[in-house]
């Protein structure tokens, strides 16, 4: 979720603070400062005290892939699934993130 803020955020202001992270995604301050720890310690992000949070090409590619299967998900939730479009979205944040790829090739195929 964090890596899909940022990149959205990225894509729309050109930077990201820790304050913009807090307020799209409803949590506080210190625990998008926990999770941008991590998301450094694992080469997603580079960030430095109070400076902006950038997506590595590491994380950028990620946030990419996810953002895929999010956007295609949605869609067959929708599309054939006819699940108004809250619902879809809501269902698709959720299955984002334990969705095999075989059932994201599967989804895919169907709506072609």
């Amino acid at each position: 979720m964090y890596i899909k803020t940022i990149y959205l955020l990225e894509q729309e202001h050109g930077h990201v603070h820790i304050t913009d992270i807090s307020r799209a995604l409803k949590v506080t301050k210190p625990s998008v400062t926990k999770a941008t720890d991590v998301l450094k310690s694992r080469g997603l992000i580079e960030k430095e005290g109070y400076g902006p949070v950038i997506l590595t090409e590491k994380g950028n590619s990620l946030a990419q892939s996810v953002l895929h299967r999010h956007e295609i998900i949605e869609a067959y939730l929708s599309n054939i699934l006819h699940l108004d479009a809250d619902e879809a979205e809501e269902n698709a944040c959720r299955l984002e993130h334990v969705v095999i790829d075989a059932m994201i090739d599967a989804m895919t195929k169907t709506m072609k």
